[in-house]
């Protein structure tokens, strides 16, 4: 996993999903506005209480969750 110290996972917040820093805010949102053609700007700018670097971080995040892959562990 890359170095992502604003994406926090608590069970007490949004049920345990990746968050920004701890808030209400999930990396799933993040993703959801900028899906829906929303820049950063306008992100910022609706939520004032995220920062650049978290979306920043939210698209790593997102990236990588991508890119990694299950595998059942077998019995011997």
């Amino acid at each position: 996993m890359p170095q992502l110290d604003r994406i926090t996972f608590d069970p007490a917040v949004m049920g345990g999903k990746p968050c920004v820093r701890g808030q209400r805010v999930t990396v799933g949102m993040i993703l959801g506005l900028l899906a829906a053609g929303r820049s950063h700007e306008e992100i910022l700018a609706a939520y004032p209480y995220l920062e650049a670097e978290d979306i920043k971080q939210a698209l790593a995040y997102a990236a990588w969750r991508t890119e990694e892959r299950e595998a059942p562990l077998t019995t011997a």
